[in-house]
């Protein structure tokens, strides 16, 4: 059977992009390696950071244009997935609070570190802390599930334990090898996170990928009374949130070990680990280190942290998100739409040559 786009990944950007292009009237098939929901990739989970960018004015312009999508795929779906709990910043140069201030004035705000630390006591600030009360928290795993039962309810058919081995184009055509055969489409989406250099060697040039096991930990907080929005740290870059049920999460950005996606052990490094320790009871005094638990979670890292949203011929591409695309889910899959049906292009930061 020919389809009019095979997506291979069936993550939050690859369901995205069936739930829009199924939407556009699109013939779908969703390629999927393991099973819907599996913990080997970088969708898993319950909760991401929804922060929009602090001193980066086209990702913040991003993100809130992300923002009604994610309530549009809530009503679809009839489930929660973003809880604007409020976001802070902090370990900001003087420089980059002014940043903040000129493109966030109108929405958040700047505080004296000492009014922070009497709001949210948890923590421990040295510098001025940038408050945005439309920041929060995204609910990862429910989001992907939604993304997939709206794009099944519009016609995309998923089909789990389908890897694909090799893929080539033929005759205006993508022939993709799958166990049982090959599948044919006129289209490929690949949203395959780490596994994406092996697949597309020799069709597209991407930027060099680095692919890392990150082990970030829930910690257990020392009060039920103390107040969590989502943060960010930048002395060292950190992000953390409050999850219910969980704890807080707490996380060091991009500086786990590198792995290959089908040997890594889901064990965390012991000397990374115990930095992370050692830093959660430097900066949270909220916090209790002597009760915590290890997850793991996996980036597909740029060179520039930038993605990869972008097409050659019959293959898009969207990839390389380094830890930091899930608040863009929905907007991803507009984008990939785009591009598929020749209706739209992406950023120039985001394209095969920057």
């Amino acid at each position: 059977m020919t389809y009019d786009v095979a997506v291979v990944g069936a993550g939050a950007m690859g369901s995205a992009a069936a739930r829009a292009l199924a939407a556009a009237g699109r013939e779908v098939v969703v390629l999927e390696q393991f099973t819907l929901g599996h913990e080997r990739g970088g969708s898993h989970g319950a909760t991401r950071l929804f922060r929009p960018a602090a001193d980066d004015a086209e990702l913040a312009e991003l993100t809130e244009r992300a923002r009604p999508l994610w309530r549009e795929l809530e009503t679809e779906s009839g489930e929660t997935l973003l809880d604007e709990t409020g976001g802070i910043d902090h370990g900001m140069s003087d420089a980059s609070v002014e940043v903040f201030r000129s493109l966030h004035g109108a929405t958040g705000s700047v505080l004296p570190a000492e009014e922070a630390a009497e709001r949210w006591p948890g923590f421990r600030f040295e510098t001025p802390v940038l408050y945005q009360p439309g920041s929060g928290r995204l609910y990862a795993d429910r989001t992907v599930h939604a993304l997939q039962v709206v794009a099944g309810r519009l016609g995309a058919e998923f089909r789990v334990q389908s890897p694909v081995r090799a893929l080539r184009t033929h005759d205006g055509f993508v022939e993709l090898d799958v166990p049982g055969g090959a599948v044919r489409a006129r289209h490929v989406v690949l949203t395959t996170g780490p596994w994406t250099p092996r697949l597309v060697d020799g069709l597209v040039s991407l930027p060099p990928f680095r692919v890392t096991q990150e082990q970030p930990r829930f910690f257990v907080p020392r009060s039920d009374e103390l107040e969590w929005p989502s943060f960010v740290h930048h002395g060292p870059t950190s992000y953390g949130l409050y999850e219910p049920g969980s704890g807080v999460k707490v996380g060091l950005h991009g500086t786990g070990p590198e792995v290959d996606p089908d040997t890594r052990d889901f064990q965390p490094e012991p000397e990374l680990d115990a930095a992370l320790l050692r830093y959660v009871e430097q900066w949270y005094p909220g916090l209790d280190p002597s009760r915590s638990t290890a997850i793991s979670c996996l980036y597909d890292n740029t060179p520039t942290s930038d993605f990869v949203i972008d097409r050659a011929g019959p293959v898009t591409v969207a990839a390389g998100f380094s830890g930091q695309g899930f608040k863009f889910v929905p907007l991803v899959g507009e984008l990939v739409r785009d591009l598929v049906t020749g209706s739209g292009t992406t950023p120039e930061r985001f394209r095969f040559q920057r």
